[in-house]
């Protein structure tokens, strides 16, 4: 990735307790997804690829068009965020990915989901 792309990409999780159900091994996050074009060109959301991991070692890929229905244009300087979920069998996993990205100029680059943690053992304030 250039420096003309530049996405940079930051999530904050969340434990979902009253969706929860850990007597049934059903552990509900939502994860918040900041993105901000830091980079000199604009460019535009194409697809997701999330690998999501359980403490069991469990991998569930997921991968489609857009976020949440829509498929953001970030000019230069621009941002954008949204909030989606995921339900693990263990109360500890983590999440990590990529969105891949048309710029202006046609190019196709990835921009990189870091990996993060979702915990419903532990809750940070």
């Amino acid at each position: 990735m250039s420096e003309k792309q530049n996405i940079q990409v930051t999530v904050t999780p969340q434990y979902l307790e009253d969706q929860s159900a850990p007597e049934s091994n059903q552990y509900v996050f939502a994860y918040t997804v900041s993105m901000e074009n830091c980079g000199r060109i604009a460019a535009q959301l194409l697809t997701r690829h999330w690998i999501i991991t359980d403490s069991d070692g469990k991998i569930e890929e997921v991968k489609g068009p857009g976020v949440v229905g829509e498929h953001p244009h970030l000019k230069p300087g621009d941002s954008y965020q949204y909030t989606s979920g995921a339900i693990l069998e263990t109360p500890v996993g983590s999440m990590m990915g990529s969105y891949q990205m048309r710029d202006e100029n046609g190019d196709i680059f990835n921009a990189t989901i870091p990996a993060f943690t979702l915990s419903a053992e532990v809750v940070f304030h």
